[in-house]
């Protein structure tokens, strides 16, 4: 019953995003619509991109205390992997949005450069993760790098867009947003997608728990059975 709701409420936000009035304040009104879906993708992204950052301390700090927070280290691969791919949404519609609105796929908007660096950072961290074969020792360094991550995410998501110099050149419609130029039709559909992709990314995290739980369970399997035919062989 809860996933018919929620494909319904999906399914309606959608239509309300095409069915919405043209927005104000942009050069082509129609397709600024394409922020129904930019920014609810940007705000999911730093969302899940800093859930991913918690679990990671919370499983460094409970590795140091000798407790059990394995989970905790799932959830970190979980939350990240899902921010990352709600940050590539974000940066192909933001993208799109720059076409339409400016005439260019990319200008080096301070805003678009900024965004680039964090997925490359978080980029990364996915090699880091790649390059290591054993479970535990994959996820202590890449619940470390997660926590290190977590000051320059600050400062490219939240400062350097915002500092008045950088504000005074990009073309990111920031003001139009922050000043209330949006109308309130806007903001709710704008809401409406944000808690839609919100409602079918959280079923999305707890399957990829299961996933990594199922791929750490096996890995642990095989190397026991290595470890007991190495026995074998020297008995």
């Amino acid at each position: 019953m809860i996933r018919i709701l929620v494909a319904v409420w999906v399914l309606v936000a959608m239509a309300a995003a095409f069915l919405a009035p043209d927005a104000k304040g942009f050069q082509s009104p129609a397709l600024a619509r394409i922020v129904f879906f930019h920014l609810p993708c940007a705000f999911l992204a730093t969302g899940y991109l800093f859930a991913g950052s918690f679990y990671a301390v919370k499983f460094l700090k409970g590795r140091s205390a000798e407790r059990d927070e394995t989970e905790s280290a799932r959830k970190s691969v979980a939350a990240n992997e899902l921010g990352y791919l709600f940050a590539v949404l974000t940066m192909v519609t933001g993208i799109l949005f720059s076409y339409v609105q400016w005439g260019t796929w990319w200008q080096w908007d301070p805003r678009q450069t900024s965004f680039l660096m964090l997925l490359l950072l978080y980029s990364a961290y996915f090699a880091l993760r790649s390059a290591h074969g054993d479970p535990d020792r994959r996820e202590v360094v890449a619940s470390a790098y997660a926590v290190a991550l977590v000051l320059p995410a600050v400062f490219l998501i939240f400062v350097f867009p915002r500092l008045p110099q950088i504000a005074n050149v990009s073309f990111h419609p920031t003001q139009t947003i922050q000043q209330g130029q949006f109308d309130r039709n806007y903001w709710t559909v704008l809401l409406a997608n944000f808690f839609g992709l919100l409602m079918l990314s959280v079923p999305l995290f707890r399957l990829r728990i299961r996933a990594e739980a199922l791929a750490h369970r096996r890995f642990g399997e095989a190397t026991g059975a290595a470890a007991r035919a190495t026995i074998t062989r020297k008995s």
